[in-house]
């Protein structure tokens, strides 16, 4: 049997759910309240996500780890920048680089057909230049134009160490010009003032842009653009000591998952360092994990948000697991918070505008 043409393949696309145009979810979960198991935790991460956005002094973090932009997941994430529901986001690079600012170039995500995902034709999409996220293909010829354009941001950076918020600062400028094909966090986040960190940030797309980028600029002699993980660790917990009530709202685990808690860890031996200082940072005081890691495992992914307590970073008042694959739970959560309508009296904290005014690391 023929096999289909490349553009057979990348033929049907992958169409992002829009929470706002389904506020039956807020029923829907209220009654989930009332039954077992992972409803009833959904349930109560609804819940707490709501408490979140009407806590005014509350900075809210989001945390992304899986391909979830990729997954149709993208218009969520940009309607919670857009409607004050996010002030921070701390993600996996392929979320934002690969997949969203992927999309906002002009470039699609596709469904493959149901045999694929077996993996039986890796061979034949490999042939085709074809990349596959489970039952999702994405064209590895169009990543490779993502690739050459975070080079050419890189190329055109002075030479220095830098954060991760800050090239992708510099992405949301760029679509912000007037290259955006469409909506996307990186804008959104750059129009909203929302800082964005990859903490990886060369383990996706980007990092072979940066690496086109080094390679060059070595072999010519000249000085390059350097990623500081530590620049990003410290820019984010500028936002803990500027904002100190802080909540999590965590999609996988992971690098993300991490850097978010340990921001409390950090902001106390800050204080610890700053003579005089008598404060002592509050953990997060609102927390909600959706995975489906096994906590048996003893992976950082896994780890409950209780045992996060155990090591100062997360209160243990407005916390909640969720064993749910993300595209299934994350639509429920984050609707029934926008059909709630907090957020319209949250005003946006911007962030971002912090680092204008604080030096946090010299070139």
């Amino acid at each position: 049997m023929s096999q289909p043409t490349k553009d057979q393949l990348l033929s049907r696309t992958v169409e992002h759910i829009d929470i706002k145009r389904h506020p039956n979810v807020l029923p829907l979960v209220d009654a989930m309240q009332h039954m077992a198991y992972s409803a009833r935790d959904l349930a109560r991460a609804a819940d707490i996500y709501d408490r979140m956005i009407h806590d005014t002094d509350c900075g809210i973090i989001l945390c992304l780890a899986g391909s979830l932009v990729s997954a149709g997941l993208k218009q969520v994430f940009v309607d919670l920048i857009r409607n004050r529901m996010v002030d921070a986001v701390v993600s996996t690079g392929a979320n934002i680089v690969d997949q969203d600012f992927f999309e906002a170039l002009g470039f699609r995500h596709y469904i493959a057909a149901e045999e694929y995902k077996s993996g039986m034709y890796d061979g034949y999409l490999r042939d085709n230049q074809i990349d596959r996220i489970y039952d999702t293909f994405i064209d590895e010829d169009q990543l490779r134009i993502c690739d050459e354009t975070v080079k050419e941001l890189c190329d055109s950076l002075p030479p220095g160490n830098y954060s991760s918020r800050e090239l992708i600062h510099k992405m949301g400028a760029h679509l912000a010009g007037g290259r955006a094909k469409s909506d996307s966090m990186v804008q959104a986040a750059y129009e909203c003032g929302v800082p964005i960190f990859c903490p990886a940030f060369s383990d996706c797309s980007a990092g072979l842009g940066v690496v086109a980028h080094y390679h060059e600029r070595l072999r010519s002699g000249r000085k390059t653009t350097a990623f500081d993980s530590a620049k990003d660790f410290y820019e984010l917990t500028q936002i803990k000591l500027e904002n100190p009530s802080t909540g999590l709202f965590m999609i996988g685990g992971g690098v993300p998952k991490n850097f978010a808690q340990d921001i409390v860890v950090a902001a106390d031996i800050i204080y610890g360092l700053d003579a005089g200082a008598h404060e002592y940072p509050q953990m997060h005081k609102y927390a909600i994990q959706v995975t489906i890691a096994d906590v048996r495992d003893g992976a950082l992914s896994s780890s409950t948000l209780k045992e996060a307590s155990s090591w100062g970073k997360v209160d243990t008042v407005f916390e909640q697991m969720v064993y749910s694959e993300a595209t299934l739970a994350v639509p429920l959560i984050t609707g029934y918070a926008y059909h709630k309508r907090g957020w319209e009296q949250r005003n946006f904290k911007r962030f971002a505008d912090i680092y204008n005014r604080t030096p946090v690391a010299t070139r």
